[in-house]
């Protein structure tokens, strides 16, 4: 049996594909199996895959279903005792596994566990830090705070905890993986291992349609997470709620290119104050930056805008857009 199962779903990932799985298989931990599961790829993704010769490699084609099916496919497909997930735009560095799974084996009430990650551009160049944060054990209400894991190619999780907590959840594109790491988090402890080990690629397709999406789905997430404990963790509500804003507020100004993404990034947040004020008084410098940018954004034209931002994201802390 493979130690490690690592699950890439894969759809039209031509242009990445083959550096994500090299940064599997120079991994220093070598007892791995490496599932690819091509989600109805129209490019040449299936081809790129398969050039690589290495006997770790299976590839399985379906219809495309999105990130959680194919994911949920690679489990019952997976025979490791320990299961990772990496998208096919993502890399690691070559201690991650090995790193993650001494952890774990130090720590047998944790079943997860995490690194840092850090953000690059399409081209594979450094963009900014993630937020570099370290919880251990007992982690749900911090998860609740904050997706501190911050993407689906982070975690090493044992096997039998998937098992307990059930599959991802389909419906909720594209939060699915937040969900995932509270159900985990309500019955399990995490680990972390404090170092850069994730580089998560950004999408410059990032668009106000997918922001929507996130805040409907986040906000179900959510609730249902405080309705399953309704006294203990309320007051924290006002700041869950606020941060997730926060969050919606970053990343709908990451491309900075038109009006509409700035008017979205306005909504959230206004929302983000009215649910937690406190962002005010505790990030003052940082929310008066995020309203020039948003200013910027629409009153100016894409290309000034444009401009002016990256001006101001000279004097802008890199790891607040994370």
């Amino acid at each position: 049996m493979s130690l490690v199962s690592v699950i890439i779903p894969c759809f039209n990932s031509e242009k990445t594909i083959q550096l994500t799985l090299e940064s599997v298989l120079t991994q220093s931990h070598f007892e791995l199996e490496i599932i690819v599961i091509n989600d109805g790829s129209k490019d040449s993704s299936l081809e790129k895959a398969s050039q690589i010769n290495d006997p770790r490699i299976k590839i399985f084609s379906y219809p495309n279903s999105g990130v959680a099916v194919s994911r949920n496919r690679g489990i019952d497909l997976a025979k490791g005792d320990y299961i990772s997930f990496l998208d096919a735009d993502d890399l690691w560095t070559t201690e991650k596994l090995e790193d993650q799974l001494k952890a774990l084996r130090e720590n047998h009430q944790a079943a997860v566990a995490y690194s840092w990650t850090d953000y690059i551009d399409e081209s594979g160049n450094f963009l900014y830090p993630g937020s570099h944060l370290s919880w251990n054990g007992d982690v749900f209400s911090k998860l609740l705070l904050k997706n501190f894991i911050e993407n689906g190619s982070n975690p090493l999780i044992r096997r039998g905890a998937l098992a307990e907590v059930g599959k991802f959840d389909s419906s909720l594109p594209p939060v699915e993986d937040w969900d995932m790491w509270l159900r985990l988090a309500a019955r399990y402890h995490f680990v972390a291992v404090p170092r850069s080990q994730v580089l998560y690629r950004m999408s410059a397709n990032a668009n106000s349609a997918n922001i929507s999406k996130m805040e409907t789905q986040g906000l179900k997430i959510l609730n249902r997470a405080f309705s399953l404990d309704p006294l203990s963790l309320q007051h924290l509500r006002k700041s869950s709620f606020g941060n997730f804003y926060q969050y919606l507020t970053f990343r709908s100004l990451t491309s900075y290119s038109t009006r509409q993404e700035c008017l979205v990034a306005a909504r959230c947040f206004v929302k983000a104050i009215a649910h937690n004020p406190n962002l005010l008084r505790r990030h003052r410098k940082l929310m008066l930056i995020v309203f020039f940018k948003i200013v910027l954004g629409i009153v100016f034209s894409p290309k000034s805008a444009r401009f002016l931002i990256t001006t101001l994201n000279k004097f802008t802390p890199s790891s607040s857009i994370s």
